[in-house]
């Protein structure tokens, strides 16, 4: 976990106590969703037909990887570069959950497959 830049002890250890055993997700997307870094909102033919429960999740996990979305950035040249792009076409705190969500689908394949961090493969 540590091998995230701008990852240290404490957030690494935020983030896998509170995930708790990788096996109960069945995708990245539905990890992704726990940790709040998803939209939950219903749409149909490009309209928006309501919200889902915001709520649902890990508050700490969000918190977690927003952090860590702030240090990738921060020291990460790969996750800079992803994070202007996106800044460019909407505002920062959208650009930020963006990266964070990168972060926890790799945090996923991560603990699901004992591998080591890749910036090579997320910012491609």
């Amino acid at each position: 976990m540590q091998t995230i830049k701008g990852v240290g002890p404490v957030l690494a250890l935020v983030i896998l106590l509170e995930t708790g055993a990788i096996q109960r997700f069945a995708k990245a997307g539905h990890y992704a969703s726990y940790c709040r870094c998803v939209r939950s909102e219903k749409l149909s033919n490009g309209k928006k037909k309501g919200e889902n429960n915001a709520k649902a999740g890990n508050k700490y996990l969000s918190w977690a990887f927003s952090e860590a979305a702030h240090f990738a950035v921060r020291f990460d040249p790969k996750a800079k570069r992803f994070y202007e792009r996106k800044r460019r076409k909407t505002n920062g705190i959208v650009a930020i959950r963006a990266v964070a969500h990168k972060l926890a689908r790799a945090v996923f394949y991560m603990l699901r497959d004992q591998v080591s961090f890749d910036a090579d493969k997320l910012f491609a």
